[in-house]
């Protein structure tokens, strides 16, 4: 590679040749330029001689010039020069190991480091040298070599991993797979991240005893970032930005998922100058906060660049106990009332329904609570002693309101302070004192920088007795320094107590917004012990397999098939691996998140020791050596031109443009367009027919029939379909425009909601691909009235015996169609009473039903294929010839009798007619007209 410039050469024996230049101007600069000939006559020369200068003996230096630039291009272009170079390329001698980092890290660079990978195996493959690929994310040992293309097919086969390289695994049998297959050099392909075993990677390598060793890795620019653990501190959630350099990226986006995926906020992160960690606060109320499920970096798509929350770091749950009896009575004077709305924001609260406290209790502890809440709890009762002060000490956090039972019990070990037997009153008649006001919170004290509210008052309280220790277990107090909030570390737990009860009796803490605050913090302090913290509620075995896993790009999706479950016990110790990809472990309703980062990931850019490290090119490589060969190739042809110059015989200057003019000419002609109908027609400012149908068909509602190919048939739809148009017009609100005829093989039928189809009895069953188009078309919203005009009545499907031409037609059609069960139109259907109340719908004749879908006979049937979401039947068929009891002339009369029924039967026939259209319209909607009553009945109540 040429220093401070991205250029290399393939061959660079051949630059070489460039000292050959001198000689080749020496030579081409007293070479004299070739003598004129000139032909007869003689008078010409004497013309010439007088005209013309002496020849000149040398070559003009500008021409000599041009040459060998040419001869510079084909030099240069023969050693085969390469833009941005691979970083490293293999040029020693016997195997060639390649150690490719394939994990998370890996993910933004992975083009460059598998593309380096290939040119090097390509290589040496053209060089006939054995070749050893290792992946640190995927293998744990060094294979043997072989040869160049069955590792590249390996290479093929690589993708990144979404969890860290194991490159310990790889250095520890680094030097013996050096000496077995006497590798002469070794490249490691690195992703840039130190993982905390880089280094020592690096020399592992230097030791091993390779003639050479390489190292390349990612401008530092290009590494990755990463996202540390969340904190869920008091008004919003905080998260760290981690960058492995100072010269990456100065800020982002964090953003913030449910688990539906959905976005709830974006945040800014800014890093300062030389700062490896950024901190993002995510400013939510508490209600949104709960519902993060996923926060990532907005502009990474790597596994660590994710940090996926479950429902430990949402919620924590809290068990919640009271000794008051009447709480159910008056929930609004319950103890836990309070608690409960103070709590129940961010936390998953358990109330055991059994009255007897110690089996309470020992139901709360099984089910995993990490904070036990005991309002006005004096003496506790069998077992449960025991039970707490063990639970405790295992990293349980136990918090206990004072209240009469408190106050008259006897001493209990499990409070934090010793108490005075009774209870203090302030305020009252013959109390010597004023209710009490809060005082600051002290620096040590979890509450610490909350604000005190002016308005709280205490009123009553418990006090403890004087002791040495007592300012230090103080996390409250009132003004006159008497503490309010007591708490001690017993074991790995907590026991706090607040002097006050759990509702307004005692004080108006509850009813304030420092309470809930206090609380909060209070659960903060709930850190599992190792025991609770591997234990996944809900998980039968205490197994937590694995449901949803991360790829290396940081997106969610199946386990890979060698996932395994992890149990419960060891499931805080774990880190992601091949084994244990990261994502959600447990059961859908009851997970756990395995993260990429955690607070000791170690994150920084890789320290390769003694071992000089390249940088991989910022762009593909390219070979330049085609266009140096053609920018020759065009200097020798300016070469030539010059040489006709010189020599006299000149350009022929009138040829040149006719030739010019030609070759402009057939350019012209090839480049011309085909001759497009269609072009021209646009051009022409026409439409095609499909595209004068379309906007027929959209500009305006119209009704449609479809063309049967007999013209009698189809011109009683017509007249029949322009008769129930002008009925329309005149009685509803609907005015459509004038009918049109489909042709069911080649026109779109997707613009109709209603198709009238007359069946002819000697027309040709349709193709099976049109058929296909008619299934499509009823199952996408359209509807088809079939009307087989037969002047009988048959039902479809029946053995045929009183079924006319048309119907039996009709049926061999229908044979091709997903058709649900038909029925006649019941007495309760909406088209009996879309527009007109009606019994039935004759046509030019009468007592012919009209067939539409079956209704569902249960709940649990399935839907049929052809059903409309609305309720709209997708097929309707009856055989009274509606079109032609509609039909009309250009006068206004009807062009064919109706029987027996007369002009009563043909208004009937367009009162069918009318419903028919906007039950297709407007669906099912007076469907819901008959649960009136029940509704206003209801309401009435």
């Amino acid at each position: 590679m040429i220093a401070g410039l991205p250029l290399a050469f393939a061959q660079p024996w051949l630059l070489t040749a460039l000292v050959l230049l001198p000689a080749i101007w020496w030579l081409l600069r007293f070479t004299p330029p070739r003598p004129v000939r000139v032909a007869f006559p003689p008078t010409r020369i004497l013309l010439e001689i007088e005209q013309r200068e002496d020849a000149k003996s040398r070559t003009p230096w500008w021409l000599v010039l041009l040459r060998m630039l040419i001869a510079a291009l084909v030099i240069i272009a023969l050693a085969r020069p390469i833009l941005n170079p691979q970083a490293v390329t293999a040029g020693g001698d016997g195997p060639i190991l390649v150690v490719v980092d394939n994990g998370w890290g890996a993910t933004p660079n992975w083009s460059r480091i598998s593309g380096t990978a290939d040119e090097i195996l390509a290589e040496a493959g053209r060089d006939g040298r054995p070749s050893l690929l290792v992946a640190t994310a995927t293998d744990a040992v060094i294979g043997e070599p072989v040869d160049s293309d069955a590792a590249r097919e390996k290479l093929a086969g690589l993708s990144v991993q979404p969890h860290e390289p194991d490159r310990a695994a790889i250095g520890q049998s680094v030097t013996g797979a050096v000496e077995r297959y006497a590798i002469g050099e070794v490249v490691w392909l690195s992703d840039g991240l130190e993982y905390g075993d880089g280094e020592e990677f690096a020399s592992a390598l230097e030791a091993a005893g390779a003639e050479t060793v390489e190292v390349a890795v990612p401008e530092t620019g290009e590494l990755p970032l990463a996202l540390g653990p969340a904190v869920n501190e008091t008004g919003s959630l905080t998260v760290s930005v981690l960058r492995a350099d100072a010269d990456s990226r100065s800020g982002g986006t964090i953003r913030a998922r449910d688990l539906k995926g959905r976005v709830i906020s974006e945040t800014p992160y800014v890093f300062e100058q030389g700062a490896g960690r950024s901190e993002a606060a995510i400013d939510l109320p508490v209600e949104l906060r709960n519902d993060i499920a996923r926060l990532e970096i907005a502009e990474e798509e790597t596994a660590g660049g994710v940090q996926l929350l479950d429902d430990r770091w949402r919620r924590r749950v809290i068990g919640l106990v009271s000794g008051e009896t009447r709480e159910r009575a008056q929930p609004l004077l319950s103890p836990l009332y309070y608690i409960t709305r103070a709590l129940a924001p961010f936390a998953d609260l358990r109330e055991s329904p059994d009255p007897n406290l110690a089996v309470a209790i020992d139901r709360l502890i099984q089910e995993r609570v990490s904070i036990l809440v005991l309002a006005d709890i004096g003496t506790l009762i069998g077992d449960a002693h025991e039970q707490i002060d063990e639970w405790v000490d295992a990293g349980g956090v136990l918090v206990r309101f004072a209240g009469p039972r408190l106050a008259g019990a006897d001493a209990d070990s499990l409070v934090p302070v010793e108490l005075r037997g009774g209870d203090r009153s302030l305020g009252g008649t013959l109390s010597w004192s004023e209710p009490q006001p809060l005082a600051a919170f002290p620096e040590g004290s979890p509450f610490a920088g909350l604000p005190v509210p002016p308005d709280v008052r205490v009123t009553r309280q418990v006090l403890a007795e004087p002791s040495i220790d007592l300012v230090e277990k103080t996390w409250a107090s009132l003004e006159d320094g008497t503490p309010l909030v007591t708490a001690i570390r017993h074991g790995n737990g907590w026991i706090v107590l607040f002097h006050v009860t759990a509702d307004a009796a005692w004080s108006n803490l509850p009813l304030s917004g420092v309470f809930v605050e206090m609380l909060r913090r209070i659960v903060d302090l709930a850190g599992a012990s190792e025991e609770t913290a591997g234990a996944s509620r809900g998980v039968p075995g205490g197994i937590l397999r694995p449901i949803r896993t991360l790829d290396a790009t940081g997106l969610l999706g199946s386990p890979p098939p060698y996932a395994r479950p992890i149990p419960s016990a060891e499931f805080a110790d774990a880190r992601p691996e091949r084994e244990h990809p990261p994502g959600l472990y447990g059961e859908p309703d009851a997970f756990r998140s395995l993260n990429v980062m955690d607070e000791g990931t170690p994150f920084s850019a890789l320290e390769a020791g003694g071992l000089t490290a390249s940088t991989y090119p910022a762009a593909e490589p390219r070979s330049v050596g085609p266009w140096l060969l053609a920018a020759a190739v065009l200097l020798l042809i300016a070469d030539g031109i010059a040489v006709l110059m010189l020599s006299g015989r000149g350009l022929h200057v009138r040829r040149m443009r006719q030739g010019a003019t030609a070759a402009l000419l057939a350019l012209a002609v090839l480049g011309a367009p085909a001759d497009n109908p269609a072009h021209a027609q646009s051009e022409a400012g026409g439409l095609s027919q499909a595209d004068r149908m379309a906007l027929e068909a959209t500009l305006t509602t119209r009704l449609a029939y479809v063309r049967t190919g007999n013209a009698e048939i189809d011109e009683t739809s017509r007249a029949g379909l322009e008769g129930l148009t002008a009925v329309l017009t005149e009685r509803t609100a609907l005015e459509p425009d004038s009918p049109i005829g489909v042709d069911i093989v080649t026109d779109e039928l997707a613009f109709f909601p209603l198709l009238y189809w007359p069946i002819d009895s000697d027309a040709e069953p349709p193709a099976p691909e049109v058929l296909a188009k008619i299934d499509a078309y009823m199952k996408q919203g359209g509807t088809i009235l079939f009307d087989t005009r037969d002047e009988l009545e048959a039902r479809p499907g029946s053995d045929g015996s009183v079924a006319g031409p048309g119907m039996l037609r009709l049926r061999t059609l229908l044979r091709g169609l997903d058709i649900p069960e038909l029925e006649p139109v019941p007495a309760d259907h909406v088209l009996t009473k879309a527009f007109y109340l009606l019994q039935d719908f004759p046509g030019r004749w009468e007592g012919g039903p009209l067939w539409v879908e079956a209704a569902l006979r249960n709940a649990d049937e399935v839907s049929r294929p052809a059903r409309n979401a609305d309720g709209v039947s997708a097929i309707m068929i009856t055989s009274n010839d509606l079109a032609g009891a509609w039909a009309t002339g250009d006068d206004g009369r009807p062009l064919y009798p109706v029987a027996p029924g007369g002009d009563l039967q043909r208004e009937m026939a367009y009162r069918s007619g009318v419903n028919i259209v906007m039950y297709t319209l407007t669906g099912n909607y007076k469907a819901d007209q008959v649960h009136v009553p029940a509704l206003l009945e209801r309401l009435g109540q």
